[in-house]
């Protein structure tokens, strides 16, 4: 149980919650709906998403709740290499707390790698393989939500060539949140020629990271 009362997973491998112990909801709101999705408010086609880690799919069922409010189309793609199973899903209780169709958290856990239409306004496609492996489309993602675990347990999840591949994945006016804000994020992402701001964090934490990728002619 988080801050806000909204659960989080405990991961034994890296030793680390999925989401913040101040909240789980409201941390994820803060960091890749506000800070992130909401810049495309007003946007007149579909909005594009990559999610790294797709995790509890808290994020993914923030964006759909964003989705259906705006009425604008999402294409959400996300990478997950050791998915949540429908059993640990189904004890989480945010669909209760968000007022939404708990069928539809069940049935985003339950899609996989081909791409299934949650709801008209929201299409999910997962990849159960590492990020390392994914090969991404250019041009393609307005926003990535950057929710890997902490640089200190996953190095390997946050280096230039990573970042590389996110920014050659984005538009030109895309978008990349994520909740750290670490030195050796900043500067693999700076190597990457993305432009960097750091905002006002979530309960918990001082700051967030939003960066932009550089202007591709």
């Amino acid at each position: 149980m988080t801050g806000d009362g909204s659960y989080t997973l405990f991961d034994d491998k890296t030793g680390e919650n999925y989401h913040s112990v101040h909240g789980a909801i409201q941390e994820s709101e803060h960091v890749f709906i506000m800070a992130g999705l909401n810049l495309f408010k007003d946007s007149q086609t579909a909005v594009h998403i990559f999610e790294v880690g797709f995790g509890t799919g808290l994020n993914a069922l923030l964006a759909y709740r964003w989705a259906e409010t705006k009425n604008i189309l999402i294409e959400y793609q996300s990478v997950e290499l050791y998915p949540v199973s429908l059993e640990v899903a189904a004890r989480l209780n945010y669909p209760r707390l968000l007022n939404m169709d708990k069928q539809v958290f069940y049935k985003m856990h339950q899609c996989g790698n081909e791409k299934t239409d949650i709801s008209g306004y929201f299409a999910l496609q997962k990849y159960s393989m590492s990020l390392q492996e994914i090969r991404l489309p250019d041009n393609t993602f307005d926003v990535v939500f950057f929710d890997a675990f902490s640089p200190g347990t996953q190095p390997a999840m946050w280096t230039e060539e990573i970042f590389g591949k996110m920014a050659s994945a984005m538009k030109r006016e895309g978008v990349l949140t994520t909740y750290s804000t670490k030195g050796t994020v900043k500067r693999a992402l700076k190597a990457n020629g993305f432009r960097i701001e750091k905002l006002p964090g979530p309960p918990g934490k001082r700051e967030i990271l939003r960066a932009m990728p550089e202007i591709k002619e």
